[in-house]
């Protein structure tokens, strides 16, 4: 088992949260709705019928927040910017009252040693970029540099460390392909298009940042998964490759090599729309970085089903199935695969050996139960922490470059689809009182950085 001795004295050790998932406050200080304020209102959008209307209030609360983290002993803290909450309506004009918050919000981490790590966007597209058609249109990579180049005007004399995107695979194909987010579209193989855009706007970013601040430290966040076969059976390492392919490969080939994997384009039956796309997006979305965030909290083993036994061509995805391990799940139904973060951090490496690695995510929800003394006791999520505190120990061994750790999340918090039914918090919030209480897992790690024994609080 490794110990807080293990690690660098300077290893980033974090919590993470995004804005519309804790802020609340959402028709409060001149921001205007997100896709998201939009997706939420939907009929049968969300799985309890909430909103993050509210969340964990954050927006009034933060320096409540702030002190919790303190004490749990975290060095840094990742957190969203609210695009519309800073630019309202994803215009040009700046809210003042948006950049009183985010600045108040990093002078109190600073003020409590906690460094801030600022992710420009966590899915909340303004409403009105969406109805001018969203990611699917190259204007939105521009919107977004612009809207870049504005946060970093405003708050770079206190945030160093920016993250261009979260998720960039979420956005595009939850949002896009499936319609589970929002902004709830289902255009099929064209939410590629979005990939395309979102990467774009990353790669705009990056300039737009290092014009105003040519020291920051700039990076993206990339969901990626572990992705093995079933069998050696050559249907199933073909399943495989497509899913890495479209889960990790199109995402990391372009940012990292220049390229997207022409394989992934031909399965997505998307190369002639990406071969017209000017030659120099491929350079833009190349842009050096400083490092890559690393989001990672499951594994994915593929088979191809017996209907792609002796298919002709090449099996499609509608033939990949997921197959059970039996390994143990959380509550979302991930199975737990702490050695697969190994491999994404490994799969990554590969691609840029000598840039610096953050796992800017990496938690597990389960349904918590709040004792008759208030305490709120998760030995599930308690263990989860530590194998995956294990798994960066061991990176380290092996010298990859690997610089930070970031849990997600700091609190329970709106969870997307699932509203509030899902909890990843290391800190409990009653949603009627908004009461924060520290869970064992966040006892169990405050102790881990203080250098205490193993065992949990």
């Amino acid at each position: 088992m490794s110990s807080r001795a293990d690690f660098p004295a300077d290893f980033a050790w974090g919590t993470a949260t995004a804005a519309y998932q804790v802020e609340g406050a959402a028709g409060e200080g001149g921001r205007t709705p997100s896709i998201w304020d939009t997706f939420a209102c939907v009929p049968g959008a969300i799985a309890d019928g909430t909103t993050g209307d509210v969340a964990d209030d954050h927006y009034h609360r933060f320096l409540e927040d702030v002190d919790v983290m303190a004490a749990m002993g975290v060095n840094s803290y990742r957190f969203s910017i609210s695009w519309s909450r800073l630019l309202p309506n994803g215009g040009d004009a700046v809210n003042q009252k948006g950049v009183a918050f985010y600045r108040a919000l990093a002078t109190a981490l600073l003020e409590r040693g906690i460094r801030p790590y600022a992710t420009l966007y966590h899915w909340d597209l303004p409403q009105e970029l969406e109805d001018a058609g969203g990611w699917l249109v190259p204007e939105a990579a521009e919107a977004f540099a612009r809207y870049a180049r504005i946060a970093v005007r405003e708050l770079g004399d206190l945030v160093h460390d920016w993250i261009t995107l979260n998720e960039p695979w979420c956005s595009a194909f939850l949002g896009y392909a499936s319609g589970v987010h929002a902004p709830g579209k289902q255009v099929g193989s064209a939410a590629a298009h979005a990939v395309h855009h979102l990467l774009l706007g990353h790669g705009k970013a990056v300039a737009a940042i290092r014009e105003v601040s040519p020291d920051a430290s700039v990076g993206i966040t990339l969901n990626l998964y572990s992705v093995r076969p079933a069998s050696k059976r050559d249907v199933d390492v073909d399943a495989a490759r497509r899913i890495d392919g479209l889960q990790n490969r199109l995402f990391l080939e372009p940012v990292l090599a220049g390229r997207y994997p022409a394989d992934v384009l031909d399965d997505l039956r998307e190369r002639s729309w990406f071969e017209s796309r000017p030659a120099a997006d491929a350079e833009t979305i190349a842009a050096p970085i400083d490092f890559l965030g690393i989001n990672y909290y499951s594994r994915h083993t593929a088979f191809a089903g017996d209907a792609a036994v002796g298919a002709s061509a090449s099996p499609g995805s509608e033939f990949v199935r997921f197959v059970d391990t039996g390994a143990p799940r959380t509550q979302m139904g991930w199975e737990i695969h702490p050695d697969g973060l190994l491999d994404v951090l490994e799969q990554a490496n590969a691609y840029a050996p000598d840039l610096p690695l953050f796992v800017t995510e990496n938690g597990s929800a389960y349904a918590d139960t709040v004792a008759p003394d208030g305490s709120v006791d998760d030995p599930e999520r308690t263990e989860y922490l530590r194998l995956h505190v294990d798994a960066c120990a061991e990176a380290l061994r092996r010298r990859l470059p690997l610089r930070g750790y970031f849990c997600w999340s700091l609190m329970d918090n709106w969870e997307w689809a699932w509203g509030l039914s899902r909890r990843f918090g290391l800190v409990h919030v009653d949603y009627d009182t908004q009461r924060r209480t520290v869970k064992t897992s966040g006892r169990w790690l405050r102790e881990f950085l203080a250098g205490a024994d193993r065992a949990a609080a």
